[in-house]
């Protein structure tokens, strides 16, 4: 045999390996297709116009905002343990009676340390 046809031979089951390949990755894509048409055939149909929400009859619904204060934690000698807090640990905040919300003082403690300089 010659070293000049052992190259068209490689070269030409490379080039089958790469039509094969590609065949595969054409069939991959048309399973995928056929598959998601199924999934999209099972959901559901898209609401009609009827079935959209609407704005309820006082009209459009606003925000609030407000500052809320948490509720006091009792001081014990002991841990508490949330049966023993009131309302077993679901005491619900109030709104703050100042009505401004606290803001960091200069020096204070902030998210990284001691809030200082370096």
């Amino acid at each position: 045999m010659n070293l000049a046809s052992t190259n068209i031979a490689a070269e030409g089951a490379l080039g089958i390996g790469l039509v094969v390949a590609g065949l595969v990755v054409v069939a991959l894509l048309i399973g995928a297709f056929v598959l998601g048409a199924r999934v999209r055939r099972r959901e559901p149909a898209p609401p009609r116009p009827d079935e959209q929400p609407r704005l309820p009859e006082s009209g459009p619904v606003h925000e609030t905002r407000e500052i809320r204060e948490p509720s006091e934690m009792p001081t014990s000698d002991h841990r508490l343990t949330p049966h023993e807090m009131p309302a077993h640990g679901n005491v619900p905040s109030r709104p703050s009676e100042s009505g401004e919300r606290r803001r960091w003082e200069e020096g204070g403690s902030g998210s990284f340390g001691s809030g200082g300089p370096g």
